[in-house]
């Protein structure tokens, strides 16, 4: 029985073993082809790092006029947090907020008219019809509400930037976008992923992708000549280059049947003779001047966008724009646009490579162990030229780990570096998932005629702690709210003494009342300030912490909602204040600012 079982696996491992070998010549010939694309745009970003120099980065003084769109689709949960941190962190005074929503998003709509209440930079731009329909179709209405807009204020925005709602937008972005856009007319900003655990490997493949796409890839497709697709994300353009794109085609800047119209609209404004710009990663005020967000962090979310990115950049794009005829440099843009589809067949192939690769590897330690020869290395070489090329594709496979290594580790680390290569079999997984999807999505779209959705995959905003890195500091925050000026900024700088902090100084001097300090540490803090009430307060509530930490940490508690404790501090709180309240109660602690005054005020009372 044993002897038979052998005999019958040696003749499956012999079968699968002619079916690999048979396989792996033109599997190889095209992993060759890959490979040396892939070392090409390596040798090109080498070369321009030593020998071209930096783009050039036009020195503007003023803060030409701003529009930012954010389009919505069921967003309600992470807009207002989003827009809260970004209007305080933002260091740039001439801009106003155009958020898209649906008239059947009812949740997204009382969100964003929320925000409007407070900042009154912020606009609803309603789309007319419900939704979703696509995100190009939202940014059009977003348009027509900024046109609006203009007539009714006899103003003209100069440049248009597009966020969603998970953006974390870098304090010097916008300012660096209205330098370069006086030599440019399209500006992509570096989308970079906000760092995760070693051990969330999806995430970590989004890490990897944009460090080396966004670091290297995207910066030298421009030098070379080639067409830059939008990111979809801290894309900025001038408003004189929207407004050809506008006259090029009906007036409609965004494609509304595109599912990426960012990538639709870089070679569309690319053939307009449109100057574009990818501007590298630099530093400003302690950290890279980047768009940086949470990707999808489940399989099934980034199959999906993954899905969309096939769908919009490789296929619809292929069925539009063809292969680059009339575009200038026309083999350039063929051997991006290359670049761009080959993942529609390489990202099954690769999946093939790693179920090879796999079977080799297993093949091999069951023939060792049973002291036989391996079948795979002996039909290998008897194959001419295999065993050759299968070293050279090995090599550029070094290469490839190597140079994508050395950019992940340049922005998360070396340690977090080191699960490039596992990341890279996940990788190849969740993109032929999502390309199977996308090739069923198109058959169906092309079949039946049926229009594309919009395929938006949920979003999460960043915790406090991770933003804290973005805060603007309190000085510079009072000054662009017009709160003081920088001189009183100068001089209670130079006042103030030791250990007192610069808000409390300020409110010393008059300079400042207490209640509009705490408001404006709240907008820097992404804190809520609590309005609390005698009369709303209860004694139960008040002493549902012991007194004495209560006293210890400064803080309150007000309300029991929703098993959530709401509590008032004057005090930022800190991991430390969280684990150690947390420690008398089975609720969920939300924190909110209150003046030392009234807290004083309310613990005399209750305490």
């Amino acid at each position: 029985m044993l002897e038979n079982l052998i005999a019958w696996l040696g003749s499956v491992d012999l079968s699968l073993a002619r079916f690999a070998a048979a396989t792996l010549l033109p599997l190889g010939l095209y992993l060759l082809t890959s490979g040396l694309d892939d070392l090409a745009i390596d040798v090109c970003w080498i070369w321009g790092k030593l020998f071209r120099p930096q783009l050039p980065a036009p020195s503007g003084q003023s803060d030409p006029a701003l529009a930012l769109y954010i389009p919505l689709w069921h967003e309600a949960e992470v807009i207002g947090p989003m827009l809260d941190h970004n209007l305080a962190a933002v260091d740039y005074s001439n801009y106003e907020v155009f958020v898209g929503v649906y008239r059947n998003d009812a949740a997204t709509r009382a969100a964003v008219l929320d925000l409007t209440l407070r900042h009154a930079r912020v606009h609803l731009a309603e789309v007319p019809h419900d939704g979703p329909t696509s995100k190009a179709d939202c940014l059009n209405w977003i348009r027509q509400s900024m046109l609006l807009y203009e007539e009714r204020h006899d103003l003209r925005f100069e440049l248009v930037v597009m966020h969603d709602a998970e953006d974390l937008i870098h304090p010097q972005s916008f300012r660096r976008i209205a330098r370069y856009a006086e030599a440019y007319d399209m500006i992509q900003v570096p989308v970079l992923a906000l760092p995760t655990s070693p051990l969330e490997w999806t995430h970590g493949v989004y890490c990897d992708d944009f460090a080396e796409s966004q670091g290297k890839d995207l910066e030298t497709r421009v030098r070379l000549g080639g067409f830059l697709p939008g990111c979809g994300v801290g894309t900025a353009f001038r408003r004189a280059a929207l407004d050809r794109l506008a006259e090029a085609n009906q007036n409609c800047i965004f494609n509304p049947a595109s599912l990426t119209e960012d990538y639709d609209n870089g070679l569309r404004m690319f053939g307009l003779g449109c100057r574009q710009a990818m501007l590298p990663l630099e530093p400003a005020g302690g950290s890279l001047v980047a768009t940086r967000e949470y990707f999808p962090r489940r399989q099934a979310q980034a199959i999906r966008q993954r899905c969309r990115w096939v769908t919009g950049n490789a296929l619809q794009a292929w069925e539009r724009h063809g292969w680059g005829q009339g575009l200038p440099k026309p083999w350039i843009q063929r051997w991006f646009l290359w670049r761009d589809r080959k993942g529609v067949w390489g990202n099954p192939l690769s999946l093939l490579c790693n179920l090879l690769l796999a079977y080799g590897v297993a093949s091999w330690g069951a023939n060792t162990a049973a002291h036989r020869e391996w079948p795979l290395r002996t039909l290998v070489h008897s194959t001419p030229g295999m065993l050759g090329l299968l070293t050279v594709n090995a090599s550029l496979l070094a290469l490839r780990l190597a140079v994508r290594i050395t950019a992940v580790a340049r922005l998360y680390g070396v340690v977090f570096a080191l699960g490039v290569p596992l990341r890279m079999l996940w990788g190849n997984w969740i993109n032929t998932a999502a390309t199977v999807a996308a090739l069923r999505l198109w058959a169906r779209h092309c079949w039946k005629r049926e229009p594309l959705r919009w395929l938006k995959t949920e979003h999460c905003y960043p915790s406090r702690e991770a933003l804290m890195p973005h805060k603007r500091r309190l000085g510079e925050l009072l000054v662009s709210m017009g709160d003081c000026s920088q001189e009183d900024i100068n001089r209670a700088l130079l006042t103030r003494p030791t250990g007192v902090l610069l808000g409390n100084h300020l409110v010393e001097l008059g300079l400042l009342s207490e209640e509009r300090l705490y408001q404006v540490l709240g907008i820097q803090q992404c804190l809520p300030m609590a309005e609390i009430g005698t009369s709303d307060l209860t004694a139960r509530v008040a002493r549902s912490l012991p007194q004495q930490v209560m006293q210890d940490w400064h803080v309150l508690p007000f309300r029991i909602q929703d098993g959530v404790l709401d509590v008032a501090s004057p005090r930022m709180p800190s991991d430390e204040m969280q684990l150690s309240l947390q420690r008398f109660t089975r609720l969920n602690i939300r924190f909110h600012l209150v003046t030392p005054t009234a807290l004083e005020s309310l613990h005399r009372e209750f305490l």
